[in-house]
């Protein structure tokens, strides 16, 4: 995905830059290039915390009450756990680049979610957080 990216900013700053000279030519690679690298890398994060008997991730929260069962899951885990054995309810925050994930499953009879699944680089930490 990054390689697109910058494969996209580098063509279109070479189309700015085409028949210019001196510093026109380079300028726009100089601006481009870091603007669109910052602008995927503040889109692709995603803010997990643990606070106030919730869990957070993003703009959803679950209070920790209603947790059951914590999973930390290797790439081949969540691989099984969102292709052929996924439940259409769950509620995913996916990350592809991103290897780890965990499963967070849930005991709440009002709530038709089953688990949660959340990619995360640690994801033991996190499990280690929510037990």
């Amino acid at each position: 995905m990054w390689v697109f990216v910058l494969g996209v900013a580098s063509v279109l700053a070479a189309e700015i830059g085409l028949g210019a000279s001196g510093v026109r030519t380079w300028l726009p690679f100089a601006l481009l290039l870091p603007a669109l690298t910052a602008g995927m890398w503040s889109l692709g994060r995603v803010k997990i915390r643990v606070a106030d008997g919730e869990l957070h991730v993003d703009d959803a929260h679950i209070p920790l009450r209603f947790i059951a069962d914590v999973i930390p899951l290797d790439a081949d885990d969540r691989r099984l756990l969102l292709g052929p054995g996924a439940d259409p309810l769950a509620f995913v925050i996916q990350r592809p680049w991103i290897r780890g994930a965990v499963q967070i499953v849930l005991n709440d009879p009002d709530d038709p979610t089953p688990y949660w699944v959340i990619s995360t680089r640690h994801p033991e930490k996190l499990a280690a957080a929510l037990r």
